[in-house]
């Protein structure tokens, strides 16, 4: 297969300049491949290991580097829905990175069962519905003291001091992180997001920054993992440190990529729905005064509307296991298939006006959380939760809030905005 875009190709997704542009403008190029060229070749995306010149640290991950661009809502599904012909153990990041990253960061989404029914298995006992609803008036608090910790001054920034507070809260308190260390860890966190974004390196090494905060954080869970050993406490990592699979208890370089999962899943994508929500809502009046008309009624419906106006999570990766075919076009074992969840988002075919941002919206089958299958986001049902007890206490103590212009983190990744002030 070629290294080079298909030189006929709509839009060149793979390079960071693509990323860096607008959301109106992006959208505007996936409406273009949506139409007229759904499975797309792409040639190996610019990042960590490859540049734009196509100079990569690897020579052989470059030759192999290129990939098939999914942009339709019902073809993300259906490789979402079909692990056994398009598998994730191979690596699901957009661009190749080191076996070493994908080992220590990744954790159940680079598995395929038996292996991934196992351990998703154990870890899905703490999310489920009896559990999320044991864990909402924690977050309810959470939002309530986040609320009412807001400063009058104008300009602050919405990111640090909404956006991020309660999912911080809510996931460093399931995984047992003391108070004093949850700040730090999900500075570091953010690196793991990031490595694409000028603006948060400032001028560093990208793979360099990443390698600092998975250092970090691998070993403040294998210090955490060491003193639930000893002394077991209520919470997720315990439970993890103790399980038994395939006769066998997780060693602790495998709870420790559970650990940088979930520090990185649990407060990113909750965090940046919440901010694009404040802009659309903004951007909005209309639906924002609709929402205020019942509040609380309305915001389980509005909070899907979020999640896919968001799309916080913008691609992920799976590996043709077999030859076949996506709508006509020929894929050989172990072409890589990228899935393109903002454009699925957008997709005219699945969704009534999908340009149109409708707290009202339903039914709302959105691709925020994944396309289905084994992999679908075990987050899910709390993300709801946080949203809607944020927007729940914000808006209704601050009906008029109001925000500035955001600044984004640049990456193929994650759809993240780092800065947004705002005004009570």
């Amino acid at each position: 297969m070629s290294t080079t875009t298909d030189p006929n190709a709509i839009a060149d997704i793979s390079a960071q300049a693509f990323w860096a542009r607008p959301r109106r403008e992006r959208e505007a190029d996936f409406a273009r491949l949506r139409a007229e060229q759904p499975v797309s070749w792409q040639r190996q995306p610019e990042g960590l290991l490859v540049t734009a010149d196509g100079a990569g640290a690897d020579a052989e991950a470059h030759l192999t580097g290129g990939y098939w661009a999914l942009s339709r809502y019902d073809d993300i599904r259906a490789v979402s829905r079909n692990p056994q012909d398009f598998c994730s153990a191979k690596g699901v990041m957009f661009e190749d990175v080191p076996q070493e990253f994908l080992d220590m960061a990744i954790s159940i989404l680079a598995m395929d069962d038996p292996r991934h029914a196992a351990v998703r298995g154990l870890i899905s006992s703490a999310f489920t519905p009896k559990q999320v609803k044991a864990l909402e008036d924690g977050v309810r608090r959470d939002a309530r003291q986040v609320v009412d910790e807001l400063p009058d001054a104008d300009s602050d920034d919405f990111v640090e001091h909404v956006s991020k507070r309660v999912p911080l809260m809510t996931i460093m308190r399931m995984l047992g992180v003391p108070e004093e260390d949850r700040e730090r860890l999900v500075h570091y966190s953010d690196a793991m997001v990031s490595w694409s974004d000028p603006e948060y390196l400032q001028g560093r090494d990208g793979l360099a920054v990443v390698g600092e905060a998975l250092w970090i954080l691998h070993q403040a869970c294998s210090e955490l993992a060491e003193q639930r050993r000893a002394e077991p406490t209520d919470d997720l990592l315990s439970a993890l440190v103790h399980a038994r699979i395939d006769g066998r208890t997780l060693t602790t370089e495998e709870i420790a990529a559970f650990f940088v999962l979930l520090s990185v899943a649990g407060n990113d994508t909750t965090r940046h729905t919440t901010s694009h929500a404040m802009i659309a809502l903004q951007d909005n009046p209309d639906q924002r005064a609709l929402l205020l008309e019942d509040l609380d009624g309305r915001l389980p419906v509005a909070a899907e509307e979020f999640v896919r106006w968001a799309s916080p999570v913008m691609t992920f990766r799976r590996t043709a296991t077999r030859d076949t075919e996506i709508r006509g076009q020929a894929i050989a074992e172990g072409d890589k298939v990228v899935l393109v969840y903002p454009s699925g988002n957008r997709d005219e075919t699945a969704f009534d006006r999908p340009e149109r941002f409708d707290v009202l919206r339903t039914p709302n089958r959105h691709l925020g959380f994944g396309g289905g299958g084994p992999h679908y986001c075990l987050g899910a049902p709390l993300a709801k939760v946080q949203l809607r007890a944020v927007f729940s206490e914000l808006l209704g103590r601050y009906p008029r809030i109001e925000v500035g212009e955001p600044r984004q983190v640049v990456g193929n990744f994650v759809d993240g905005i780092n800065l947004l002030p705002f005004r009570l």
